[in-house]
């Protein structure tokens, strides 16, 4: 029953008004009021007009809006009971009052809708007619449960209360006329509600008694203390977990950021100016701003054009404690520079607004960037670690003035602390579209909209065991009771489970799903408190596996995300061997790699009290990881990929890491050095190292972190500080120890780089500046190209650019024992860069501009020589040397039909023909190769898999992958080969590049191989087919297309920079090029096998093929290039070249030698005969090559038989490229013996003519016979040097004759026969005849071992008349007769080889041979075996030449696998 408060029932409140009863708030008579019965469109009423529910509450989320029946009573208050919630929408009940009348109402959407005179409680806002009164009022009605009751009371003194549970949270508006109807909203997570009595204390106009009667006013609506009600139950009858609200007065609201934007614990806006306007942006603006959305929104104009006159203010000054957020809704990427936002004691109304707001001198306090600006000067440079400069649209930036004048900043919902405790009483918020910010809106949390979006941006961070506000105080407990064991939240991922009491979590179905696996532990971890989970079972389907780390995120209230990298803000998470703060990695090399663990294997994650984040693995600690790491947060499993379920051990406490690194830790970070080290040399004598372990030292620059024991350094917040990340070694260099480091991570916002050198300053007396150039005492430094001591540039033009430098390569530095200075870049010394160092000096590294990372490699370097006899050449050339890195895997986002296994080293494509689309997992860097083998293939489909780069990495998200690699968007750029074609940015950039990949089988390798000078070469089974693309960008990731015919391949390769079991190697050109030849030290003699070019050449020389081809890549000089070994005495080394008197002059086919005889002298040799001899040539001397003018590319080939390569030409077949027809011949090196005594016969040039033919059809070797009888000519002068004649025609009528004439005027290369038909070996046999055929058709009848009909040019395009070819039909007697039927393909064969050459069965096609005087034409045609029997043999289809017997000069068959190729026969016109 409930009590009479004291204080009268208000009966003179008001002379003639209506008079309150005694025995408090009352329903209406006879039991609860009833609903009206026009609602909103979405509810049905129920229990005799007393219950209401909302249809549909999984699809729709408003359009829930009941009123009450009657107008209320003055004094009585209207409750309802919260029966119904669902958790698919953010929002929740609302309740309020209306002046119109429900029966002519036009309801609208929801609640803040009604205009014309309604007041709306939502959340904690209070909305009159839609507009806010109030953002700060009463308990958060959004988080109040089922079983929870609302009601609302309007006084006779016009004033609106709220009640929750029957407590009454005092006035929440004022003036409300006496004939209202109450409100109810069914909105967002609320669906049904029930009308019930009024269980309460106090009458409602006793508790507002003192307002309207005879005792005076309240001092404060918001804080008006009605008397004490009964004590209320423990808990809220919803069963929500949360403590129920007391019956005290309210006390201020904790220090928070939650989700309704509360005023913050000890804050009050006291004085008779308290407005209830809600905050907007003022009028007056910026001279390029415009307002909308109600002054809600400010947009600047013509962003592309303007970056500044961006000011606006807020419309009134900030109260204390109140929060005032904006959302970004639009950046642009043409500026530099981004939003700011702060405070101003200036009013807008007499403001003359800047151009920015950092302009002003006086009671402006702003954030830019990361730092703090008081009246335009900086006054806190690292203010947090969150850039201004790097939010995103949709990012939430707030900030709010604390009681005691402490400013605090606000991002993403993460309070970044104090900014300055200097704030003026009277402040007005600031925002500043500066730069890149084009467009801001005000966040209210009574806006649905307003309060959606904040949701997906600022995840709730409440404990759901901290009340919303605070108890009254109570006397402390005896001892804090202890904290409940560590579980699983039972709210975690999609596809995800919580069993065993909490203990683990699984992912049922891992093998359907790979991620939508997130568990959170189901309490925060205390500090020291270490979270560590086994792994159970793992599945092989996935690439990755299991990701661990913390969040500020309560797992009550978090919509969890299909994986915690995906989460914006308040989370840090270990990944792979890398470490994410946001979705952001910040440290790319860190600790054990987790996706190497299997099962068995456990993880943890520990937070220190001094704020540092600790990670485990197998129990051993990785090094800090993080820092300034807040209290109270939630410990995260992500059952990624491969990990399908993982259990929490039991929890313990830790006090120290022994695998921490004094040197390795930050500032602040406990000390943990094996006892008895001894200490570093120069160091104090405090802290303790390993002999021999160089590590950073502790103390560093302001941006500078060294984690991983020490082994790591990385700038922070690289992409708004450029410098100030200076690091030093632990202790001195010893002689001759080399320091060396590898650039493992770059930025392209900056210009310069890494700088690196020594000093002897001890680093605890290093007072370390912006850069280490700036000290002028005892340093020495490498900056660029130039040489600087004490500051002052000492030498320009160093053999080295360390701005030139990119990821992967490695930096190393040495003292030597005559205290000498010198650098190796990637192992090669560059020689003395200064002398005169003093004994003790400490290696420097500033991570400074691009430079953001670099490890220590631990690499011993190459022996002191300093003070050895032998002289050294002050600046060698560096021969290459592979960066080192990790094994290459295959990255996680790949095509729809793809399916990745063995760790991320195998892919497969599991259905159709195409969505095959992976990537390598990093970046190629210069000298790695990236190499796969097939392993399946599926001949139902055509085309094959297709190789390229692409830049940058593939994302996470969307847009989808394209169904093939040359669909993939353009930008970004990208290099892909298909087939034989070579593509940037979708465009045909190169045709007939070495072997077609539609070609390749299972077994085969194929692989990408990156130079040092960002060149890519592809390999196919080890062999180097030579550059496929130049320029590539540095972040260049593999893109492998499971197109067609392939559909698994598994790396081999993806490291070092040699082809797995292969000979070749990378294109190496020099670090720098090389003033001369004689600048570089030879490399030793080889005894045996083909020379190999020096690394050293000239810079426009570029070496592939395994370092036997050299190519000048530009200009017309600078093309020198030396050959490794020394010219062997009594050894023939042959240039296959013009020659005569003017080496200009020479004539095609005409062969160079040089040959160095025992008495040390040079003879030069012309087509075998010697020239005469030079004498005093040096022993050893090496050749040298200079590719002037139009000689472009030489090649080192194997010997031959004619001294040089098959087909007589001394020069490799692969490199022979359909370019060189027009642009000129490649010459060639070969060894040969020396030529014998006596005159040497010289070659048939009609051969080498049908050879250079040949050539240019880049058929492999493997297709032709070995040995000396591999190429025979039938010309004229050969026939007549062999002493044979034209034989007679065969026997008229013979069907198969066994020895035609021999093929008159033609050259016949030998084939390796391949019979399909006839295992048992008798095709020798068979008759003989000829198939002339096209040349383009030659490559598929080799690749099919028999004749494939069918005309096709890869010289010229095809001719309309020859549709017919290879199956001319009977009766046609012109090239262009009728197309055969369909069926069979007719192959028409005959024993007569001037018949098969007629056209059309062989094409002639045009080609050019620079010197030759003209264009020519060939034809082509093969020596065939035919099986007998499978042929009918009969008159000509066509008018055979004169001389030709026409009786069965014709053979027909349509049988496959009747013929044994055996010959190729060529003939040129």
């Amino acid at each position: 029953m409930a009590m009479a408060a004291p204080g009268g029932d208000g009966a003179g409140s008001e002379p003639g008004g209506p008079r309150s009863e005694p025995g408090g708030p009352r329903s209406e008579p006879g039991g609860p009021g009833e609903l009206h019965p026009r609602t909103g469109k979405l509810v049905s009423l129920s229990q005799g007009g007393r219950s209401a529910a909302r249809a549909q509450p999984g699809q729709e989320f408003n359009h829930g809006l009941v009123l009450s029946r009657e107008p209320l009573r003055p004094g009585r208050v209207f409750t309802v009971r919260i029966d119904r919630k669902v958790n698919s929408w953010s929002g929740s009940l609302e309740v309020g009052v209306t002046s119109l009348d429900p029966a002519a109402l036009q309801f609208p959407s929801s609640a803040t809708g009604l205009r014309g005179g309604s007041w709306v409680v939502s959340g904690c806002s209070v909305l009159r007619d839609g507009r806010s009164l109030r953002e700060d009022f009463g308990p958060d009605l959004d988080v109040l449960g089922e079983g929870d009751r609302v009601g609302v009371q309007v006084t006779t003194g016009g004033e609106l209360r709220l009640w929750v549970n029957g407590r009454d949270w005092g006035v929440a508006a004022s003036g409300v006329p006496p004939r209202v109807w109450a409100v109810v909203d069914l909105y967002g997570k609320c669906t049904q509600v029930t009308v019930v009595p009024h269980e309460g204390g106090d009458d409602g106009d006793g508790g507002a008694g003192g307002a309207d009667g005879d005792n005076g006013g309240e001092d404060d609506g918001d804080n008006a203390t009605p008397p004490a009600p009964p004590p209320p139950p423990p808990v809220m009858a919803g069963g929500n977990n949360l403590p129920a609200l007391p019956p005290a007065p309210p006390r201020p609201r904790p220090d928070k950021f939650p989700d309704s934007l509360d005023t913050p614990e000890g804050a009050a806006w006291a004085g008779p100016a308290l407005s209830n306007e809600a905050l907007l942006f003022h009028e007056k603006c910026g001279a390029l701003i415009k307002l909308s959305n109600g002054h809600k929104t400010a947009e600047r104009r013509r962003p592309l054009d303007e970056f500044n006159n961006g000011v606006v203010l807020t419309n009134r000054p900030l109260r204390d404690g109140e929060m005032f957020e904006i959302r970004i809704d639009k950046l642009v990427d043409k500026w530099s520079g981004s939003i700011e936002i702060g405070v101003t004691a200036h009013n807008p109304n007499s403001l003359e607004y800047p151009a920015t707001m950092t302009n002003l001198r006086s009671g402006t306090i702003m954030m830019s960037g990361c730092g703090i600006l008081t009246n335009g000067k900086g006054t806190r440079r690292e203010y947090c670690e969150f850039s201004l400069d790097e939010l995103q649209e949709g990012d939430h930036i707030g900030l709010t003035r604390k009681a005691n004048n402490a400013l605090h900043f606000y991002i993403n919902g993460v309070d970044q602390g104090v900014a300055t405790t200097l704030t003026p009483q009277v402040v007005y918020g600031v925002v500043d579209l500066y730069g890149m910010a084009v467009k801001v809106t005000i966040v209210h949390s009574h806006n649905p909209s307003d309060r959606l979006r904040r949701h997906n941006a600022i995840l709730r961070a409440m404990s759901p065991e901290g009340p919303r506000r605070a108890p009254p105080a109570a006397p402390p407990p005896a001892a804090p009771p202890a904290l409940p064991r560590l579980l699983f939240h039972p709210n975690c991922g999609q596809k995800a489970a919580v069993v065993n009491e909490g203990r683990t979590a699984l992912r049922p179905h891992a093998t359907d799903d790979f991620n939508h696996g997130v568990a959170l532990s189901a309490r925060a971890l205390r500090d020291n408190e270490l979270f560590t989970v086994r792994i159970d079972r793992m599945v092989d389907k996935w690439a990755g596996s299991i990701e661990i780390g913390v969040t500020t995120h309560s797992p009550a209230h978090l919509q969890l995300p299909s994986t915690m990298t995906n989460l914006r803000s308040g989370t840090w998470m270990m990944t792979g061997n890398g470490v994410m703060h946001n979705g952001t990695t910040v440290l790319d090399e860190y600790g054990h790699n987790l996706d190497r663990l299997k099962a068995g294997d456990t993880v943890g994650v520990l937070r220190r009290d001094d704020g540092t984040l600790h990670f485990f693995v197998n129990g051993v600690a990785q090094g800090p990881a993080a820092w300034n790491v807040p209290p109270n947060v939630f410990a995260v499993v992500d059952l990624y990929g491969q990990a399908a379920q993982a259990t929490i051990l039991e929890e313990g406490e830790v006090t120290s890491l022994s695998g921490d690194d004094a040197d390795g830790d930050t500032p602040g970070s406990p000390e943990s050095v094996p006892s008895g080290s001894p200490p570093c040399q120069g160091g104090s004598g405090t802290s303790p190292c390993p002999p021999g372990d160089l590590r950073f030292h502790r103390r560093h620059g302001s941006n500078a972190i060294v984690t991983n024991g020490g082994r790591t350094a990385l700038r922070q917040n690289c992409r708004s500080e450029f410098n100030d990340a200076i690091v030093i070694s632990n202790r001195a260099l010893r002689d001759g120890e080399l320091f060396e480091i590898v650039i493992q991570k770059m930025v392209d916002r900056w210009s310069g780089s890494i700088e690196a050198g020594v000093t002897a300053i001890r680093p605890e007396e290093l007072e370390f500046p912006n850069t280490m150039t700036d000290i002028d005492y005892d340093t020495w430094m490498l900056s660029g190209t130039a040489i600087m001591q004490d500051g002052n540039t000492m030498r320009n033009n160093y053999g080295c650019d360390l701005d030139a430098l990119g990821t992967g390569s490695r930096i190393g530095m040495m003292r030597t024992a005559r205290g000498d200075l010198r650098y190796f870049i990637n192992g090669s010394d560059q020689g003395v860069a200064c002398s005169g160092l003093p004994p003790e000096v400490y290696a420097v590294v500033d991570l400074y501009g691009q430079c953001v990372q670099v490890s220590l490699t631990g690499a011993t370097g190459p022996l002191d020589n300093s003070q050895a006899p032998a002289t050294v050449t002050e600046k060698p050339c560096p021969l290459p040397s592979p960066a080192p890195g990790p094994c290459q895997r295959f990255h996680g986002r790949c095509g729809q039909n793809v399916a990745l296994g063995a760790e991320g080293l195998g892919a497969a494509r599991v259905s159709g023909y195409n969505h095959g689309l992976v990537f390598s997992r990093s970046h190629l860097r210069p000298g790695e190769l990236f190499e796969v083998r097939i392993e399946a293939l599926d001949e139902r489909w055509a085309g094959s898999v297709r190789v390229g780069l692409t830049a940058p990495p593939p994302g996470q998200g969307p847009p989808a992958l394209p169904p093939t690699l040359l669909e993939l968007p353009s930008p970004p750029p990208s290099w892909v080969l298909a087939g034989a074609e070579i593509r940037h940015n979708g465009t045909p950039a190169r045709h007939n590049y070495g072997v077609n990949l539609e070609r390749l089988a299972v077994g085969n390798r194929l692989g990408l191989l990156r130079g040092l000078d960002d060149s890519v070469h592809v390999l196919v089974d080890g062999h180097d087919l030579g550059p496929a693309a130049t320029a590539v960008a540095k972040n260049a990731v593999v893109a492998l297309d499971l197109y067609g015919r392939v559909t698994a391949v598994t790396i081999v390769s993806g490291g070092r920079g040699q082809a797995g079991g292969g000979a070749s190697a990378g294109p190496s050109p020099c670090a720098s090029p090389c003033p001369s030849p004689t600048a570089c030290s030879p490399p030793a003699p080889i005894a045996g096998g083909p020379p190999t070019f020096s690394g050293c050449h000239g810079k426009n020389i570029l070496l592939s093929n395994g370092n036997r081809t050299a190519t000048r890549v530009s200009s017309y000089n600078q093309g020198l290039v030396l050959l490794g070994q020394p010219l062997p005495p009594g050894r023939l080394l042959q240039v296959l070249d013009g020659f005569g008197p003017d080496l200009e002059r020479v004539p095609v086919g005409t062969r160079l030698g040089l040959l160095l005889d025992g008495g040390g002298r040079l003879h030069l040799f012309v087509n075998g005969v010697d020239q005469g001899a030079a004498g005093g040539a040096p022993s050893p001397c090496y050749v040298l090559l200079d590719l002037y003018g139009q000689c472009r590319q030489v090649t080192i080939v194997a010997e031959g038989p004619d001294g040089g390569g098959p087909s007589g030409d001394p020069r490799g077949r692969g490199d022979v490229e359909k370019a060189d027809v027009v642009d000129g011949m490649k010459e060639s090196l070969c060894w040969a013996p020396p030529p014998p005594a006596g005159p040497r016969p010289q070659p048939c040039p009609y051969q080498a003519l049908c050879a250079r033919f040949t050539d240019l059809l880049l058929l492999p070797d493997g297709y032709f016979s070995p040995g000396p009888r591999r190429v025979r000519c039938f010309c004229a002068r050969c026939q007549e040097l062999r002493g044979e004649g034209p034989r007679d025609p065969a026997p008229r009528g013979d069907p198969a004759p066994r020895d035609p004439s021999p093929p008159l005027g033609w050259c016949r290369f030998g084939l390796r026969p391949r019979p399909r038909a006839d295992p048992g070996g008798s095709w020798p046999k068979w008759p003989l005849a000829y198939h002339g055929t096209s040349a383009g058709n030659v490559r598929s009848s080799l690749d099919r071992g028999e004749i494939v009909p069918g005309p096709w040019s890869l010289l010229t395009p095809p001719a309309k008349a020859e549709a017919g070819v290879g199956g001319a039909l009977r009766g046609s007697s012109a090239p262009g007769a009728v197309a055969p039927p369909l069926g069979p393909a007719r192959l028409v064969l005959s024993p007569a080889l001037p018949y098969a050459a007629m056209e059309p069965f062989a094409s002639a096609v045009t080609f050019r041979v620079p010197g030759s005087g003209g264009p020519r034409r060939a034809r082509v045609a093969f020596e065939v075996f035919v099986r007998p029997g499978s042929f009918r043999a009969g008159p000509p289809s066509l008018r055979p030449p004169d001389g030709l017997d026409p009786t069965e000069l014709e053979w027909v068959t349509k049988e496959p696998g009747a013929t044994v190729l055996c010959g190729l026969l060529v003939r040129v016109e």
